[in-house]
């Protein structure tokens, strides 16, 4: 049976910019990098850590009249370094030219170590530089890749190991009922207590949502073994991170000797596309996991898919979702993006333009220009760690 999936925008209107009015090709002026920081509403933690603030790096980059955004979550330096190592690498070039700026922060960074920091301030600045660019040409960040479909599943994500049982089926209750079919837990942090809260939240979703469990790399190869039996018998579809990402044999053990019906799922801390290449390659992953805020941005987000779709591997998108929705409907292999609770916060509190769910999808704006998102300065002041800009 066919599904009816929800559009959003203002109907025909579509923006327009200074490439397709027609005006000579602009240059990059600016770039301004802007550090937030967000309290938790409630103490979080995962399988292997906890915390009560997150940070976010804004990266907004000009070109005459025309200014775009883009965002990681990362260190306040991950601000400072895209200001003061990546912006000369940047500013002067033809706007239109992102590969050509990739590349030269992508070799700016040799010596500092691409993976982590770096990486995420490339990814900010790279996100930017995407933005800007559909904004130039007046068209929306779908608009300017293509879709391969409207809208993209989401699936609710919280349900951390602080949380009392109440909260826990609180939240994940709540997202089944506004129409996500799928919704996931925190584990590892105390394996013994992950059977009765994975009860609490069956209960809580019902027999017609999909579960998910994410360790957070939490267990040693014997215990997740067991781990993956104990959540089998709970149905539970999606076990992310059963181990370290690193230890790419350990995955694909669990993923050998995992329940039938358990995908195995790795990937968020793919700094580039070597990390996803070793994944691929060694067969540990059933779904790998691509987050456009540390793997280099949307260039190596679009990168990964490609990646995915030569290993005949479904791709989902790790939080962020005001970015990745627009890029999880332009590439093939996507099957899904995090509505991670956190983010969901921060970025409705930050940007107006966020996306908001429709029975469980989530669909890009055509009527708002690049990612469709613009900062709330006002809103976002209070939140202000550390501003740098560069011309």
């Amino acid at each position: 049976m066919a599904m009816a999936v929800p559009t959003t925008g203002s109907g025909p209107r579509r923006p327009t910019g200074r490439i397709a009015d027609g005006l000579p090709s602009p240059t990059i002026d600016r770039l301004t990098a802007t550090a937030f920081t967000i309290p938790t509403d409630a103490p979080e933690s995962d399988g292997t850590f906890a915390w009560d603030r997150t940070t976010i790096v804004v990266v907004q980059i000009t070109s005459g009249d025309t200014t775009g955004l883009g965002y990681s979550y990362a260190d306040v330096n991950a601000a400072r370094l895209a200001t003061e190592v990546l912006a000369p690498r940047v500013l002067g070039r033809p706007a239109m030219d992102v590969p050509g700026a990739w590349s030269a922060m992508v070799g700016e960074v040799r010596n500092l170590g691409r993976p982590g920091l770096a990486a995420t301030a490339i990814s900010a600045v790279d996100n930017a530089l995407w933005d800007l660019k559909a904004r130039l040409l007046g068209l929306s960040m779908a608009d300017l890749l293509g879709t391969a479909r409207d809208a993209i599943a989401g699936y609710g994500s919280g349900g951390f190991c602080s949380y009392d049982d109440a909260r826990l089926a609180g939240q994940l209750g709540g997202w089944a009922e506004v129409g996500f079919r799928r919704v996931k837990v925190k584990v590892g942090r105390e394996p013994e207590r992950d059977p009765h809260r994975l009860d609490v939240a069956r209960r809580a979703i019902g027999d017609e949502v999909e579960l998910f469990v994410d360790a957070n790399g939490a267990h040693d190869r014997p215990s997740a073994l067991l781990a993956a039996k104990q959540f089998g018998e709970r149905d539970v579809r999606w076990f992310e991170e059963p181990v370290s990402s690193d230890d790419l044999p350990g995955l694909r053990l669990i993923r050998d000797r995992a329940p039938a019906g358990m995908a195995i799922a790795a990937g968020e801390y793919g700094w580039d596309l070597d990390d996803f290449r070793g994944l691929l390659g060694a067969g540990a992953v059933d779904i790998l996991q691509a987050d456009a805020t540390r793997c280099l941005g949307t260039t190596g987000f679009l990168a990964a898919a490609a990646l995915c779709e030569a290993h005949h591997t479904p791709l989902s998108a790790h939080c962020a979702p005001s970015l990745h929705v627009s890029l999880t409907c332009a590439v093939r292999p996507a099957i899904h993006l995090e509505w991670f609770h956190d983010h969901v916060r921060i970025e409705h509190l930050l940007f107006e333009g966020s996306p908001r769910p429709h029975d469980g999808f989530l669909a890009p704006d055509r009527g708002r220009p690049g990612f469709g998102l613009e900062l709330r300065e006002a809103d976002a002041e209070p939140y202000l760690t550390w501003r740098g800009d560069a011309a």
